[in-house]
C-alpha cells in the first residue's frame, strides 16, 4: 500500500519534462505561417541591398569604376569601405576580417561594395556592373599548400602527453599514412538575411537570421561608430543555422545597418543562394599525416598526428575549431602517449567557420581511420579492436580514464551502450551474412561497420558558458519567457517552455516564448556548442524557481503550512491540504503585491582551460553514442546505398524524446552527406564552383535508409545539467562515421580484407572507384 498522500501522488505522477511534445512552432511551420526575417512586414520606404563581389582570389585593387552601378535602374546609393562610419571589421575574435574589402581582395566572392536600390532584383543586377581592375598576387588554395608555405592565420598548436617517441620504439607494429576529409556547406534553408531599421536618437534595430544576436549587436555598433545600447538585434527564428550563422551573419548585419544609417531609411539585405555560398565560410576541410604504434592485439601504444585545416583568408573561429579537433582526436579511446599537432592554414578562400560539431568530427574521424587500418592489418574485426581501446571506468583503478588534455572521464557508458547496440543490431550475425554475400557476389559488395562517439559538451572558451532569461507571470496565469538562445528549428524554445512549465507546475500551453532580443537579455552567448538547452534551460529554470518560491511563500501565508511544503503540479497549487488553481493563486498574489516576474542566470561550473599547455577541464560532461551501418557498393560504377542504420544515442534523461530522436536522425543524415556526397570544389582561379544546389549535392530523401532505427540510451547525466539531460545537437553528427567505414569495408572485401583502401572523404562515386582500383592493383601485385 502506498503511504503517500493524495497531493504527493498527484505531483509525483505529473511532469512537463521527459515527455514527447510537439515543436512549439510545428503548426506554424506546416501551415506556412511561421515568420522568418524575410516575412516581416516591411516598413514604408524600405530599400534593398546587394553585395558586389571580388572576381579574384588574391589581388590588389587598382581601381573600381562604379558609374555603371550607380546608373542602373532603381539604384539609390553605393557604398564602399571608405563610407563605413566606424570600424571596418566583422571578425569574431581577431580583427582581420573586413566588412568590405579595402585595397586588397583575398578570395573570390569577397564583398567589395554595397549597392542599395528600390528592389532586390535591381540591386542584384546593378552589383554586376562594376568594373574592377586588379593587380593579381599569388594565391594559396589548399591546406597542403598552406602548410608548404607555412601560411597560417594563427600559430600552430600542440598537445603532448607521455613520451610518444619512446612508446613508438617499444611498439611491435606501426601504421602511418595520410587522410583528407573535405569541408561542408551549411546549406541552411533560409539564407543569410538582415533587415536594418533606423530608430530615433541614433538607434538601430536589426532583424536578422543569426545564432548570436549579441555578437551582431557588437559588430553593428562598431561599424556605426556607436555604443551597444544604440543597437537592438532581434531574431524570432532561423530556417536553419548549423553554425553558419554564428559569426558569419555579422557581415550581412553590418552591411545592412551601415547602408540604413547612411541612407536614413530601412534596408534589407537578403542573399541569393549563389552569393551566400560564394561569400560565406564552410566546415573546415582537414588534411592529416598520422603514425600510430600498436601491439599484437591492436591496442594503441603511441599516436602522432599532424593536421592542418583550410582556415580561409582570416581567423574567424578556426582557432577554437582546431582546439576542439585536438580534444576529440581520442574519441572513445584511451591514448597513453600522444603528440597531436594542429595548424590553421591561411588560404585564399572563404574564411571557414563553425559547423555542427565544430572540429569534433574532424578530430575523431582520424583515430577511427587509424583503428580501421589496424584491425585490417591484424585480420581482426574492427569492432573488437575499437572495444579493446575504449576508455576505462572511473572506478577500475587502471588509470585509463584520463584524456590527453587531462580531464578525467567520470561518466563513461560507452561499454554498455556499444554492447546494447551490438546485440540489438545483430552485429555479429550480420557480419557473417555480409561476408557470405560478398563471397558469392563479384560486383556488388556489402560492408558493415559499428563506430562509437564520445563528445564533450561546453564552449571551448570558458566565459561563453553562461546564459540569462526573463520569466513573466501575468495576472491571468499565462507566462511569457525570453532567453538568450536562438531557435533555428532544433527545438530549444520547446524545451525551455517545458522546463518553465515544470518548474511552475503548469501545463506547457500556458507558456509562450518571445523573440530573442538584445534589449531583453543582454550579453548572451551564441546558440552553439550544443549548449542551447543546457544553458538557457538552466537560466529559465532559475527565473521560474524564484517566482515559484515567492508564490509558495504567499500561498503558505494565505492558507497556512510551510512554504517548502507547497507543491506545484498539474496547473494546481497544493498547500496545507488545499488545492488552488494556479491562475487563481496568481491573481491573489498580484493583489497582495507579490512580484510575478524574475530574471534568471546560469554559469556552467567547474570549467577551466589553459590554451598554452592545452590542458584542463574544458567540458561539463560527455555525450555518447554508437551506430551500425550496412551498405552495398557497386564496384563498377562507385554507386552505393545505405541499406540499414541502427543508432543508439545517450541523451541522458531526455527533456523531449521526440525532439531528441529527430535531432539524431537529422544529424546522422547531415553527417552522412559530409562524408559521402557533399564535395566542395574550387577551380584553378580560386572560384568555388559548387555554389548552388545544381552542383552541390546534399542528401535527398532517396539517400535515407529504408530501415532506420534510432533509439535513446537509458541514462542519467552524472552532472547537474538541466533535469540530468544531455545535449543532442552536435554529437550525433559523428554517428555516420559508420557509413563511411562500411563503404571502406565493402571496398576492402574485394581483396579479402587484406588491403587498406585509400579512401578519402567525401566518399563520392569517383572516390570509391579510385579506392576500388587501388585495392585491385595492390591485390594483383601481391598475388
Amino acid at each position: 500500500m502506498n503511504d503517500m498522500s493524495a497531493p504527493e501522488l498527484k505531483t509525483a505522477a505529473w511532469s512537463a519534462v521527459g515527455v514527447a511534445r510537439a515543436h512549439e512552432s510545428a503548426r506554424l511551420h506546416v501551415l506556412g505561417q511561421a515568420d522568418y526575417t524575410d516575412d516581416i512586414d516591411e516598413v514604408r520606404g524600405t530599400l534593398h541591398a546587394a553585395l558586389g563581389l571580388s572576381g579574384k582570389p588574391h589581388a590588389k585593387i587598382v581601381s573600381i569604376d562604379l558609374d555603371g552601378v550607380r546608373a542602373s535602374r532603381g539604384v539609390v546609393a553605393v557604398y564602399t569601405a571608405r563610407d563605413i562610419p566606424g570600424t571596418n571589421d566583422c571578425g569574431p575574435i581577431i580583427h582581420d576580417d573586413p566588412i568590405l574589402a579595402d585595397g586588397l581582395v583575398q578570395y573570390v566572392g569577397q564583398p567589395l561594395f554595397v549597392v542599395v536600390a528600390d528592389r532586390h532584383d535591381n540591386a542584384r543586377r546593378a552589383a554586376k556592373k562594376a568594373v574592377v581592375t586588379y593587380e593579381e598576387l599569388p594565391a594559396i588554395l589548399s591546406p597542403q599548400a598552406a602548410r608548404a608555405a607555412q601560411s597560417y592565420v594563427l600559430p600552430p598548436m600542440r598537445l603532448a602527453r607521455g613520451d610518444a617517441q619512446a612508446a613508438f620504439e617499444r611498439a611491435p607494429h606501426t601504421v602511418k599514412g595520410e587522410l583528407h576529409v573535405g569541408g561542408q556547406e551549411q546549406f541552411y534553408l533560409e539564407g543569410q538575411i538582415a533587415y536594418a531599421i533606423p530608430q530615433e536618437n541614433d538607434g538601430m534595430l536589426v532583424l536578422c537570421s543569426t545564432q548570436h544576436p549579441s555578437e551582431m549587436q557588437h559588430v553593428v555598433a562598431h561599424a556605426l561608430g556607436l555604443h551597444s545600447h544604440h543597437v537592438v538585434v532581434e531574431c524570432r527564428r532561423m530556417g536553419g543555422g548549423f553554425g553558419g550563422k554564428e559569426s558569419q551573419s555579422a557581415l550581412w548585419a553590418a552591411a545592412a545597418a551601415v547602408s540604413a544609417k547612411l541612407c536614413g531609411r530601412p534596408v534589407k539585405l537578403r542573399a541569393d543562394r549563389d552569393d551566400d555560398m560564394l561569400v560565406t565560410g564552410k566546415r573546415h576541410c582537414f588534411h592529416y599525416e598520422y603514425e600510430v604504434g600498436y601491439d599484437d592485439e591492436g591496442r594503441i601504444l603511441a599516436a602522432r598526428v599532424d593536421m592542418v585545416s583550410r582556415a580561409g583568408f582570416s581567423a574567424d573561429l578556426s582557432g577554437p575549431v582546431a582546439t576542439r579537433a585536438v580534444c576529440h582526436f581520442d574519441n572513445t579511446y584511451y591514448l597513453s602517449d600522444v603528440d597531436i599537432r594542429a595548424a590553421c592554414g591561411k588560404t585564399n578562400t572563404q574564411s571557414n567557420t563553425a559547423f555542427r560539431g565544430f572540429g569534433g568530427p574532424q578530430g575523431a574521424i582520424a583515430i577511427e581511420y587509424v583503428l580501421d587500418d589496424i584491425a585490417r592489418n591484424l585480420g581482426r574485426d574492427a569492432l573488437d579492436v575499437r572495444k579493446l581501446n575504449f576508455y576505462g571506468k572511473h572506478d577500475d583503478n587502471t588509470g585509463r580514464n584520463v584524456t590527453p588534455y587531462g580531464q578525467v572521464v567520470v561518466d563513461n557508458v560507452i561499454h554498455e551502450l556499444v554492447d546494447e547496440l551490438e546485440g540489438s543490431a545483430e552485429y555479429r550475425a550480420r557480419r557473417a551474412a555480409v561476408d557470405a554475400f560478398n563471397r558469392g557476389s563479384p560486383v556488388l559488395k556489402k560492408g558493415l561497420a559499428l563506430t562509437p562517439v564520445k563528445f564533450g559538451i561546453a564552449f571551448n572558451v570558458t566565459h561563453l558558458n553562461q546564459a540569462g532569461a526573463l520569466v513573466h507571470v501575468y495576472v491571468d496565469g499565462s507566462i511569457l519567457v525570453n532567453h538568450g538562445g536562438t531557435e533555428m528549428g532544433q527545438g530549444v524554445n520547446t524545451k525551455v517552455i517545458q522546463v518553465v512549465a515544470h518548474e511552475l507546475g503548469v501545463d506547457s500551453a500556458r507558456v509562450r516564448i518571445t523573440a530573442t532580443n538584445t534589449s531583453k537579455v543582454a550579453n548572451t552567448s551564441a546558440t552553439a556548442a550544443s549548449t542551447g538547452a543546457d544553458l538557457n534551460g538552466k537560466a529559465a529554470q532559475d527565473a521560474a524557481r524564484r517566482i515559484r518560491e515567492r508564490l509558495a511563500a504567499f500561498a503558505a501565508k494565505r492558507h497556512g503550512g510551510a512554504p517548502e511544503a507547497v507543491r506545484f503540479a498539474a496547473d494546481t497549487v497544493f498547500v496545507n491540504g488545499q488545492e488552488v488553481p494556479f491562475g487563481e493563486l496568481v491573481a491573489q498574489a498580484y493583489l497582495a503585491r507579490t512580484q510575478l516576474w524574475s530574471d534568471g542566470y546560469y554559469a556552467t561550473p567547474g570549467l577551466h582551460w589553459d590554451p598554452k599547455t592545452m590542458t584542463g577541464h574544458p567540458f561539463s560532461y560527455f555525450a555518447y553514442g554508437a551506430a551500425v551501418s550496412e551498405v552495398i557498393v557497386d564496384t563498377l560504377t562507385g554507386e552505393w546505398k545505405l541499406l540499414r542504420a541502427d543508432a543508439l544515442y545517450d541523451a541522458g534523461r531526455s527533456l523531449n524524446p521526440a525532439i531528441d530522436i529527430g535531432q539524431v536522425e537529422g544529424a546522422f543524415i547531415q553527417g552522412m552527406g559530409w562524408l559521402t556526397t557533399e564535395e566542395l570544389w574550387w577551380n584553378e582561379g580560386g572560384k568555388l564552383m559548387t555554389h548552388a544546389p545544381s552542383t552541390y549535392k546534399i542528401p535527398a530523401v532517396s539517400d535515407c535508409p529504408e530501415d532506420f532505427r534510432v533509439r535513446l540510451f537509458e541514462n542519467r547525466n552524472v552532472e547537474d545539467s538541466i533535469h540530468r539531460s544531455k545535449a543532442v545537437g552536435e554529437p550525433p553528427l559523428l554517428l555516420p562515421f559508420s557509413v563511411f567505414f562500411a563503404i571502406r569495408d565493402a571496398i576492402s572485401s574485394i581483396a579479402g580484407h587484406k588491403v587498406n583502401p585509400p579512401l578519402n572523404a567525401p566518399a563520392t562515386c569517383e572516390a570509391i572507384l579510385g579506392a576500388v582500383a587501388a585495392v585491385e592493383a595492390a591485390a594483383s601485385a601481391s598475388a
